[in-house]
């Protein structure tokens, strides 16, 4: 078995044909392209694990390809190396801002070439295990909504208006994936709840709410051995909390409940009171909106970002209509922009 498949994209048939027998003879798979437009083809077509493109190539040069490479979600994970005859400090700043992950100059030593590709490959291999954990929860906790056929669609909706809520609030973009991430897998400690009262019609027994409540605790176990995830625990733990201490699990008050948080849970209350369940029908916009508000009153939920969801759906009314469906079944994106 290959310890890799890397692309070299240049159009030097003698570069191309020395660098594939020395890589060959390491063990590793070689395909070779000529141009960028060739380059780009056969990343869309196969799984490449690095690439090494010459930045003097027709039809796009290694920094357009490598700025292409960079900005499609089924790419970007991909290691880039641009390999150059200038050398100049410029050239590697526009490498740079390109998105590419090393660079060689020319003529290529053999030593450095293969260090850097084998440390290359080896990063990959750690981010595609990343990249397999993280779709294995995401699967996870779409099965636990496909469970309950009241909840099917809650988890993508609550992505999308969490990420548009956050947009509309001008949070930073690690936070807007943290909630992107929050609102599939938020309710996944539910794995650990017995059907009988996760489908249960009636209201819960004192024991029964006590087991559901720690799903909270039990979702945040689950995720945290993925660093990733580090900015996703606060809102799985927290996102059933209240501003006036009566949620759960640590009855937090006020903005000790982390805003990333208090935002999907805001969204999240915003889709259960428009979305059917077996006790009553779905309420209107209108009605959903008045329900927070009066619950805001209470002291429960944060007033400014009721206000903030009603003035971004108001703005974008689109956000309501249902999701494309390769949301659904798009985890592999849902990794990748982060």
């Amino acid at each position: 078995m290959p310890l890799g498949t890397i692309l070299i994209a240049g159009d030097d048939g003698d570069a191309r044909e020395f660098l594939g027998q020395l890589l060959r003879s390491q063990g590793y798979r070689v395909v070779a392209a000529t141009d960028g437009a060739e380059t780009l083809a056969l990343l869309q077509s196969q799984a490449v694990d690095l690439a090494l493109l010459d930045v003097l190539m027709p039809r796009a040069g290694g920094f357009s390809v490598c700025r292409e490479v960079k900005a499609r979600a089924e790419t970007r994970l991909t290691p880039v190396v641009l390999v150059t005859g200038m050398g100049r400090a410029d050239d590697r700043m526009r490498g740079i801002e390109a998105g590419a992950d090393d660079f060689l100059s020319k003529p290529l030593r053999k030593e450095e070439l293969l260090a850097r590709v084998k440390s290359l490959i080896r990063m990959k291999r750690y981010t595609d295990e990343l990249e397999s954990a993280e779709t294995v929860l995401c699967t996870l906790a779409s099965s636990i909504e496909a469970k309950d056929p009241y909840t099917e669609g809650h988890c993508d909706r609550l992505s999308r208006y969490s990420v548009a809520l956050a947009t509309h609030l001008g949070l930073p973009e690690e936070q807007r994936v943290a909630l992107r991430r929050g609102g599939i897998v938020h309710d996944i400690g539910k794995v650990a709840v017995p059907d009988q009262i996760l489908l249960k019609a009636g209201p819960l027994d004192p024991m029964e709410r006590r087991l559901m409540e720690a799903h909270t605790v039990t979702g945040e176990h689950i995720c945290a051995p993925l660093k990733s995830f580090r900015q996703v625990l606060p809102i799985i733990r927290w996102h059933h909390e209240r501003r006036d201490g009566s949620g759960y699990p640590d009855r937090l008050k006020g903005d000790a409940i982390p805003l990333t948080a208090r935002i999907l849970q805001t969204a999240d209350l915003y889709d259960a009171l428009t979305t059917d369940r077996p006790y009553r029908k779905a309420f209107s916009h209108e009605q959903a909106l008045a329900t927070m508000r009066e619950e805001v009153r209470r002291g429960w939920w944060d007033g400014a970002l009721v206000d903030a969801l009603e003035a971004m759906l108001n703005n974008s009314p689109a956000l309501l209509a249902a999701p494309p469906k390769s949301i659904r079944t798009g985890e592999r994106e849902l990794v990748q922009s982060a």
